[in-house]
């Protein structure tokens, strides 16, 4: 497990998971460390797993032991994803779950796959984990008997277990939507082994095994950066390169359903890595304030959706301006807008380097890169309090705090 927990907090005490607001006092947030899995990453195969660039590992550690102290600081439990799952992997269903989610037969063979289960079926919680995180290269299986064409054609560097680099984010991989977990329905094959981990985790962890699911991963795309909670009751989409129509559309029915909203905007946003989700280019910082890339501002468009009367089906209706369909279905008057940047060169400079990927502490009060000088002279100008962290390193897998954080509680506003 990471030596840099915090405390444990039993899950007697533990604050129930409910998060309703994308500002709400911040109690409890779920980060993941980065670690092996980054080291896995070379000029090879950096662009098949989503990175800009190779990461140096140990800063990014740092950079991102720095965020968390920031977060501790304030009050906010920090629960790391490995150590969850690891105690997760402590129940013999989960790690017999988790031995199947590591093997895919259909590119190990049935000979090679046999044996690796047999293997990890042995090991321990730990050893799972970090199989299920950082993977397995062919050269480290372990040894098992007769010849195996799949092994014998692979490179010895060739991964036989995927990694998981884009983990970092998990924001992207599940968010909660009041008191119920979405699991992602991952877009890009580098990462949709990771709901397998995330669904490990909320099934067997004592913490959350009893919560219940707004949302599956074997449902239409849907990815957490996606959505953002603009109010009580009033859910955004993105949808663009990573969640799809079909998968904005059943999230709003399930989140009808359960009652967990009243109005849902489909917001379509560029196909382009550059927007690939719409807290890229968008996030609450304020009760009524967003901080937004100009270029789209008045461009980005709202379809809103609302359960119809007879309880089974949508509506539909726009395209409208986003900020007036936010205004309207958050009940306010307006949603004050604070820009990327100064000019559009800075602002194009500060979007692509996670300028509207801030993650809010409480309301005004939120955590943003430190290299985005004007955006956060521009926050802190509107009154809004910036807690400014390094992320050279963290920000080469394209990500800011928000994607950097999955909040499991929040006090209600």
């Amino acid at each position: 497990m990471s030596t840099h927990s915090s405390v444990p907090t039993s899950t007697a005490t533990a604050p129930a998971p409910y998060v309703d607001s994308e500002v709400g006092p911040l109690r409890s947030v779920l980060l993941h460390r980065p670690g092996a899995e980054l080291k896995r990453l070379t000029p090879r195969n950096n662009d098949k797993l989503l990175f800009d660039s190779i990461p140096w590992v140990d800063r990014a550690q740092q950079e991102h032991d720095a965020f968390a102290g920031v977060l501790r600081e304030h009050g906010v439990e920090v629960l790391l994803l490995a150590d969850a799952l690891c105690t997760a992997l402590a129940d013999a269903r989960a790690h017999s779950a988790g031995v199947h989610a590591a093997v895919d037969e259909r590119r190990l063979g049935g000979q090679l796959a046999d044996a690796l289960r047999s293997y990890l079926s042995t090991v321990d919680s730990e050893t799972l984990a970090g199989v299920l995180t950082a993977g397995l290269t062919f050269e480290e299986l372990p040894a098992a008997e007769g010849a195996s064409l799949v092994r014998q054609m692979h490179h010895a560097h060739d991964f036989a277990v995927d990694p998981l680099p884009n983990l970092l984010f998990t924001r992207d991989s599940s968010a909660w939507i009041a008191d119920r977990i979405a699991i992602a329905s991952l877009a890009m094959p580098a990462r949709r082994r990771e709901t397998s981990v995330l669904d490990l985790i909320y099934a067997y962890h004592p913490r959350f095994r009893a919560c219940g699911r707004a949302y599956g991963a074997h449902s239409a795309p849907v990815e957490g950066g996606d959505v953002l909670l603009l109010a009580p009751g009033v859910l955004a989409i993105g949808v663009g390169e990573r969640t799809t129509p079909a998968g904005a559309e059943a999230l709003a029915r399930s989140a009808f359903s359960d009652g967990l909203a009243h109005t849902v905007l489909a917001v379509p946003i560029s196909q382009d890595r550059a927007s690939m989700h719409l807290d890229t280019v968008c996030t609450m910082v304020d009760r009524d304030a967003v901080v937004m890339y100009p270029a789209i501002r008045d461009t980005l468009r709202a379809y809103p959706v609302w359960p119809a009367e007879d309880g089974g089906s949508v509506r539909v209706g726009g395209p409208e301006p986003f900020l007036t369909a936010a205004a309207n279905a958050m009940g306010i008057d307006r949603l004050r807008v604070i820009h990327t940047g100064l000019d559009p060169v800075t602002a194009e400079r500060e979007q692509w380097d996670d300028g509207n990927n801030t993650l809010a502490l409480a309301p005004g009060v939120l955590v943003a890169y430190e290299r985005n000088v004007e955006t956060n002279a521009r926050l802190e100008n509107s009154g809004i309090e910036v807690l400014r962290i390094a992320g050279s390193e963290l920000g080469s897998g394209r990500g800011g705090p928000r994607c950097m954080s999955c909040p499991i509680t929040r006090t209600a506003l």
